[in-house]
């Protein structure tokens, strides 16, 4: 089992709520860094966040899945339950980690963590960062498509608070099975969205390469998801990108995570669990267009 220490970093700076009006990047820029191959990733901020991380592997039923990494921490004293998705650095690790794409296994490990979590009433972290679940044969043939549909109804009935991180590309159902939570935060370059935009551009247009046309029109930023109320806060990123400078991106998140984790452990369980039924109920709630 892996264990990872905590780096003791300088003095935390604040993560606003409320998306930046100055920065003039397109959708389509943003997609690139939320790929970009030098992007902290979930066992980056796992290292830089968390104590006495210690991983555990397997869903008890077909085998452990790489592209999923969870086990139990510490944060900031606190125990708690971490779950994220893991891309590879070189080629020979985003082999073994199958490229941040899960499959069934992966989603059950990840169920299986948050369920030991429930039990011993640890919050639950989650990072997000897929292309979107593997869509292999092998993957459907063992219930890929079951294993996403369990993790959203459990995750919904989870009694312990939950917090999700996008961190990077929030691509589909393979992000929402580990998207479901009482708070939803973004880094201000991520991406979420039901369809990458060159898959949507090939749908649309039967041209992949109207990628860019795409992405402004899905409205996959996490500016246009916090005005949606997908979003809860977008957390900002070191200038020129998390790419930059994992040190600081993990403190802006770091200040984000404490803030919205002491107001979620304050609640009581059947207020925690009411206000996260009815922010699922508001998805897709439409209002009266202006004319």
């Amino acid at each position: 089992m892996a264990k990872t220490k905590r780096k003791k970093g300088e003095q935390q700076e604040p993560a606003s709520p409320t998306p930046a009006t100055s920065d003039t990047r397109s959708a389509f820029e943003r997609v690139q860094l939320a790929r970009h191959p030098d992007r902290p990733y979930s066992l980056d901020f796992f290292e830089r966040l968390f104590e006495d991380f210690v991983e555990i592997h397997g869903d008890r039923r077909f085998g452990d899945d790489p592209a999923i990494v969870c086990g139990f921490a510490r944060f900031h004293g606190l125990p708690i339950v971490v779950v994220g998705q893991q891309k590879g650095r070189d080629t020979k690790q985003r082999g073994y980690r199958n490229f941040g794409m899960p499959k069934p296994e992966g989603y059950r490990k990840a169920m299986r963590a948050m369920k030991l979590a429930d039990k011993f009433g640890r919050p639950v972290l989650t990072f997000v960062d897929t292309p979107g679940a593997y869509p292999g044969i092998d993957a459907e043939e063992r219930g890929q498509a079951e294993a996403i549909a369990h993790n959203l109804r459990e995750m919904a009935k989870l009694k312990v608070p939950v917090i999700v991180t996008i961190i990077g590309e929030g691509g589909s159902g393979g992000a929402l099975a580990i998207a479901v939570g009482d708070q939803v935060l973004m880094l201000e370059n991520a991406t979420y969205s039901v369809i990458t935009p060159e898959g949507c551009a090939a749908i649309l247009w039967k041209d992949a390469g109207q990628a860019e046309q795409a992405a402004a029109g899905l409205r996959l930023t996490a500016q246009h998801l916090f005005e949606e109320g997908i979003v809860d806060q977008i957390i900002p990123e070191p200038a020129e990108g998390a790419h930059t400078d994992h040190d600081g991106a993990a403190r802006f998140l770091d200040a984000a995570l404490t803030r919205q984790l002491a107001e979620a452990v304050s609640l009581s369980q059947d207020e925690r669990l009411n206000r996260r039924y009815v922010k699922l109920r508001k998805f897709g709630r439409w209002g009266t267009m202006p004319s």
